[in-house]
C-alpha cells in the first residue's frame, strides 16, 4: 500500500489580523504541499482566527458550512489535496473549539469538537464536545481526530486506536514549558496505541501566550518521522501503512488488553 504524504503547517505566527491573512497563509502553504507531493495539509488549533481571541471567541465563530469554509474548500480543490483546518465553531447559542477535515474536492469529511478544554479561557470561551472519536477514511487510511489536551488522555487515544484510526489528526496550540509534550508524551502514545500521530502546533507570541512549536509527526515504533523547530515552518512526512501492519505485529498491546481487569477506570 502506498504511503500517504502529508504537510504540517506550523504557521504563521501570532495573532492573524483577519481570517482574510489566515487564508492567505494557507493557500500558499497548499501550493508549497501540493508541488512537494503531499495529499493532506494539515494547520493547527483555532489556525483560520489565531488562539488568543479573548472574549471574541463567540463573535469570530461561524458554522461549519460557514464562509471559512467555503474559502478553504477553495483552496482544497485548487490544490488537490486535502486539508484539515482548525476554527471556532458557532452552533446555535453554543460555539466549539472545532476543527474541520475537508477532502481534496473541497467536500467535509468530518468536524470535531475539542471534549478536553484546557485552562480558564478555554473553560470560559467554549463549550466541550460529546463525540470522543471521530473519524474519515481517506485515501485508503482511518484518520481520526483530536485536539490539543485531548491527546495528553491516554484514554482518547486508546479509544481511537480501539475503533481503528491509523493516522491520528491532533492540531495543538501547546505554550511553554509544556514542550514535554511534543518531545515526549505523543511518540509514547503513538507507542502504546500503535497508531501515527500527526501533532500540528502553533508557534510564536500570542497575548500572554508563547507557543511551543515542535509539531511532528510520531510513528507506532516511537520514532518521530518529522520534526519543526519553534518557528514557522511547513514539514513532510509520509505515514507507511506496510509500517503500521509491521508495528501492530511486534507490538500487540492491543490484542494482549485485558479490559475485564479495567472496569475501575469507567
Amino acid at each position: 500500500m502506498t504511503p500517504l504524504r502529508i504537510a504540517l503547517y506550523q504557521g504563521p505566527s501570532g495573532v492573524p489580523a483577519s481570517t482574510a491573512d489566515s487564508l492567505h497563509s494557507l493557500a500558499g502553504a497548499a501550493r508549497r504541499a501540493a508541488e512537494a507531493g503531499a495529499r493532506l495539509l494539515l494547520t493547527n488549533e483555532l489556525y483560520l482566527t489565531g488562539y488568543a481571541l479573548g472574549d471574541t471567541a463567540a463573535d469570530r465563530a461561524e458554522p461549519a458550512d460557514g464562509p471559512g469554509a467555503e474559502a478553504v474548500a477553495e483552496i482544497a480543490a485548487e490544490h488537490g489535496l486535502a486539508i484539515g483546518y482548525g476554527y471556532p465553531e458557532r452552533d446555535g447559542e453554543a460555539v466549539y473549539n472545532s476543527f474541520q477535515l475537508l477532502g481534496p474536492d473541497g467536500a467535509a469529511l468530518a468536524n470535531y469538537r475539542k471534549t478536553h478544554l484546557f485552562g480558564a479561557y478555554e473553560t470560559g470561551s467554549f463549550r466541550p464536545g460529546d463525540e470522543a472519536v471521530v473519524q474519515a477514511d481517506f485515501d485508503g487510511l482511518r484518520l481520526g481526530i483530536l485536539i490539543c489536551y485531548d491527546v495528553e488522555f491516554p484514554e482518547t487515544v486508546r479509544a481511537h486506536a480501539l475503533a481503528g484510526t491509523e493516522l491520528l489528526l491532533t492540531p495543538t496550540a501547546l505554550m511553554r514549558p509544556y514542550e514535554i509534550v511534543p518531545q515526549t508524551i505523543v511518540p509514547a502514545r503513538a507507542w502504546e496505541s500503535q497508531l501515527y500521530i500527526a501533532y500540528v502546533n502553533r508557534c510564536g507570541e500570542e497575548g500572554d501566550f508563547t507557543f511551543a512549536g515542535l509539531s511532528c509527526l510520531a510513528a507506532p515504533d516511537g520514532t518521530v518521522r518529522a520534526r519543526a523547530g519553534a518557528g514557522e515552518d511547513l514539514i513532510f512526512a509520509d505515514v507507511d501503512p506496510g509500517l503500521l501492519k509491521a508495528s501492530r505485529a511486534e507490538t500487540t498491546y492491543l490484542g494482549d488488553r485485558r479490559p475485564e481487569l479495567y472496569s475501575a477506570l469507567v
